[in-house]
């Protein structure tokens, strides 16, 4: 099983979203994580990367004016 560790904009410990994601959805501009107990976060804004072998993905936040 592949979990990963999803970080806000870049790869700093203090912009982790969330840990053991099991899932992630993009759909409405809106990332959806949903981690291994079914907690759901929803973020505006794009999926940039994801390392599925090192465990990590960044969600770029959209930019709000």
């Amino acid at each position: 099983m592949c979990l990963s560790t999803v970080y806000k904009n870049s790869l700093k410990p203090e912009a982790i979203l969330m840990k053991n994601v099991m899932r992630i959805e993009c759909k409405d501009d809106m990332v959806i994580l949903t981690d291994l107990m079914e907690r759901q976060v929803a973020i505006e804004g794009t999926l940039e990367m994801a390392n599925l072998v090192d465990g990590v993905a960044v969600v770029r936040e959209a930019v709000t004016q």
